[in-house]
């Protein structure tokens, strides 16, 4: 067992915590005992799964798996012996969480109203499900404990004394957060009972938590708090800044509510705080953000999951204590990151089936994780329920229709059994988008094709399937689907997420204009979707144009200043356009967002060095290459900064062999017959933006007025292929019988020309100064055709080489459809534009009509 750092963890969880709400109250000293946690450990964003569901989100904190493997799908689910439709249960989780791990472990763990937790599990410490502080009754009449709320039993009574019933809650207690409360209408407005439930039940989990952190002996605690997350669904509408049609009456009684909100919790966190001492590690987190200010929905569809749609996709993480840093940031977190973490706090092996990660960079000694097969396979007392009454609600719902159709059960009425279909669709849904997050797209297609062809008229269903079919690859697939939907739209508002999903499928195509033209009708339609400027950002970029492409960030950014690929996006413009400082500015907020992201550290690397910090700009291509180690370009970098800036000529020379080792450079080659437009297709590549290799020693003539753009050394290329380092990332001319002469050690992308062979033949006699012959040259027809066979054959069989074959009249019939192909297919962002504009059609000129 390895070495254990926390002698307590103690876990809190604020649902929908945001750090945009946070801050300007730690800056004006609102809440001083977050701020006091802040400063004895670290800070950061963390980031939320998908779909952004409470139950399904806590569960994954809890147990650090996904939702397919831990089996909550939401927030209702059938019950197993009516098929009827109850909350999610903890019955339905199928793995251990956290307190069922450390009590194998021989930790005394305790849990307070996690989400979800009925009925209690029976630990040997206290468990408090969420169904504990809920009031059946109005103030004055008997208010039983909710069955199974609490273990063990024998303290139902004495938690009992801990509730706090909402019609205990008085003006003096709604006034900080409603200070004109005394000029609502209650009778017409029921916000203030809302205020006043919220306040009951976060004071009673509050109580139970520190009447447990007084009368027991505790390793770990957990305790969840989901207030922030209702009083922001209900009053985040009215939080400053106001929105465009918020009657001011309105805005005045509810403004200050979320702050107050965040206030009370801190307070509950001063006292949680105090009772677990200096010698506790403190984890504070939330489950996602909460959108404010303009990204706040104007309105919610009907779906049952549209309260999502106002969760932000990063929430708080705050981890202080004994043994961790004090006073830093700490990037990269996900919910998924929780459990490993607590483990390895208590020296326990993380579960190799856990899909998140101990977060040991937060502690001060470097401590390397053990590991365990799973967790599921150790034996003994867990504290979990019997398996008699654990069980998978969705398969126990099946077998009960199986019964049902064998006639032992008698069948649901219409309305349950249609409530029951409805709730088994979105769990379906649910788990596809599970599917879609972890990058399991063969898993998602299914569930997602079930569901289409169930209910053809949901929008959002077959909205997903175009969009995993696109992700996937599969073009038509997708665009089928989109022209269904086009067939079925209701709404105007059904249009623009339509058009975006085109304009993205034109756009992986190599059609960036055809895709910017979907893409601002989208934008006409329904601006305020942070992905679509970052969809017009990135065409922009892939076409050069570096101002446009600024512009479409800082709109994607305006509407979510949180989105990490924005800020990458806009840093990378800058750079292109020497704004310095603003790249490092902009490459720093992507990391600090969203830390795995290679790129953005590439360009900080890049903007620094720019800068002239040459120490600052080794360390950010080093985490480049951590994170994508064959990136060639950043170890160039570092080879050059160890070398000439720094003096640390072992360290270059390692980033080099490396390089020669195990990285394969590109080459671009434009091939053919002499004659079918290869020096035309280098000249539209230059045109783009490409490097081409060209020694300018072949000069213009009549029949290449523009240039060769040819190199010497490619003639002798079976002789000497040395130089081909030169040509890496850059464009060379080879002609089709020499390509068998690339040697292997490089990737190639190949574009070959194609013409027709008779319009190839009379270009070359024309070229050799011969006059027409009325014969066809039919021998040479064919030996130039054995040509581009081997040719086409090599290429095939390369596993290092991929190509395009280009038709040189398609070129001149439409040169900004093809040069948008050809760029796509590049790699490089060549400007599809300047490529097309350098296509002459006086050059074709030999047409085989001519012939």
């Amino acid at each position: 067992m390895a070495e254990r750092i926390a002698k307590r963890v103690l876990l809190i969880g604020w649902d929908a915590a945001d750090w945009k709400i946070i801050n300007p109250l730690l800056e004006s000293g609102q809440m001083p005992a977050l701020q006091k946690l802040i400063s004895r450990g670290v800070m950061g964003n963390i980031a939320t799964l998908d779909p952004p569901l409470s139950p399904m989100l806590w569960t994954s904190i809890s147990t650090g798996k996904t939702a397919d493997k831990h089996g909550i799908l939401g927030f209702v689910e059938p019950d197993p012996v009516t098929g009827k439709v109850r909350p999610s249960s903890v019955t339905s989780r199928k793995v251990k969480a956290l307190w069922n791990i450390l009590q194998q472990n021989g930790l005394r763990s305790h849990a307070v109203g996690w989400w979800p937790s009925h009925p209690a599990e029976p630990l040997d410490g206290v468990y408090v499900s969420n169904f504990f502080a809920k009031p059946n009754d109005a103030f004055d009449q008997p208010w039983p404990v909710a069955e199974n709320s609490v273990h063990p039993g024998e303290l139902a009574e004495t938690l009992a004394e801990c509730r706090v019933h909402p019609g205990e809650i008085s003006f003096a207690h709604i006034l900080p957060f409603v200070p004109d409360a005394h000029k609502v209408d209650q009778d017409k407005d029921k916000r203030l009972s809302g205020i006043a439930t919220l306040l009951a039940s976060g004071s009673t989990y509050h109580a139970v938590a520190t009447w447990i952190m007084q009368n027991r002996e505790w390793d770990f605690l957990a305790v969840y708090l989901n207030e922030i997350d209702l009083f922001s669904h209900t009053f985040m509408k009215f939080h400053p800044p106001q929105m465009a049609g918020m009657p001011d009456e309105l805005f005045a009684l509810y403004k200050d509510v979320l702050n107050g909100a965040y206030r009370f919790h801190d307070m509950m966190l001063e006292r949680l705080m105090e009772l677990a001492g200096d010698d506790t590690v403190i984890i504070l987190t939330s489950d996602h953000g909460f959108h404010s200010e303009n990204l706040r929905p104007k309105y919610l569809p009907t779906d049952p999951a549209a309260p999502a749609m106002e969760h932000a996709p990063y929430g708080v993480l705050c981890i202080s204590g004994p043994g961790i840093t004090p006073d830093e940031r700490v990037y990269g977190a996900t919910l998924l990151d929780i459990a490993p973490t607590v483990l390895t706090l208590f020296g326990l092996p993380v579960g190799k089936d856990m899909d998140g990660k101990a977060l040991v960079q937060v502690l001060e000694k470097n401590v390397l994780p053990e590991f365990i097969e799973s967790w599921e396979n150790v034996s003994g007392n867990s504290g979990q329920h019997s398996s008699e009454v654990r069980e998978d609600p969705w398969a126990a719902q099946q077998a009960m229709q199986q019964l049902v159709e064998l006639g032992y059960v008698e069948a649901l009425g219409e309305d349950d059994a249609e409530s029951a279909d409805k709730i088994r669709r979105e769990s379906r849904f649910y788990l596809a988008r599970v599917f879609i997050s972890t990058n399991r797209l063969d898993e998602a297609i299914p569930v997602l094709e079930e569901l289409h062809r169930e209910v053809p008229d949901v929008i959002r269903f077959g909205l997903r399937l175009a969009f995993v079919y696109h992700q996937a690859g599969r073009t038509e697939d997708a665009r089928k689907i989109i022209d269904e939907l086009r067939a079925k739209q209701e709404r105007e508002n059904d249009l623009p997420p339509l058009d975006y999903l085109e304009g993205s499928l034109l756009f992986s195509e190599g059609r960036p204009l055809k895709a910017l033209a979907l893409l601002r009708r989208a934008e006409q339609g329904k601006s305020h979707m942070p992905g679509l400027h970052l969809l017009i950002g990135q065409i922009y970029t892939s076409t050069r144009n570096w101002a446009d492409a600024e512009r479409a960030f800082i709109r994607a950014l305006s509407i979510d200043p949180d989105n990490a690929r924005a800020h990458h996006g806009l840093a990378f413009a800058a750079l292109r356009q020497d704004k310095i400082e603003l790249a490092i500015d902009e490459a720093l907020n992507a990391v600090g967002l969203k830390y795995q992201l290679p790129a953005a550290h590439y360009h900080l690397g890049e903007a620094l060095y720019k800068y002239g910090d040459h120490e600052k700009a080794a360390q950010a291509f080093e985490v480049c290459v951590r994170m994508a180690p064959g990136n060639r370009r950043a170890r160039m970098w570092l080879a050059k900064i160890y070398s000439e800036h720094l003096g640390e000529n072992e360290k270059a020379d390692a980033h080099i062999r490396f390089v020669k080792e195990f990285i394969r450079g590109t080459i671009t080659v434009v091939s053919g017959l002499p004659r079918s437009g290869t020096s035309m297709m280098m000249q539209m590549l230059r045109a783009g933006g490409l490097d081409v290799i060209s020694d300018e020693k072949r000069e213009a003539d009549e029949s290449n007025p523009k240039g060769y753009f040819e190199d010497e050394r490619v003639k002798k290329l079976h002789l000497d292929n040395s130089w081909l380092a030169d040509a890496e990332g850059k464009v060379i001319k080879v002609v089709a019988p020499l390509l068998q002469f690339l040697p292997a050690g490089y990737n190639y992308r190949i574009i070959f020309m194609q013409r027709e062979i008779g319009e190839v033949l009379k270009s070359q006699q024309k070229m050799l100064g011969k006059k027409d012959d009325k014969n066809y040259p039919t021998t040479l027809a064919d030996a130039f055709s054995k040509q581009l066979e081997k040719a086409q054959a090599w290429m095939k069989a390369q596993p290092y080489v991929s190509f395009l074959e280009v038709n040189y009249r398609d070129v001149i019939a439409d040169p900004l459809a093809k040069a948008e192909e050809i760029a796509a297919f590049t790699g490089e962002n060549p400007d599809p534009l300047a490529m097309a504009e350098a296509v002459s059609g006086e050059l074709y000129r030999n047409r085989k009509s001519n012939v």
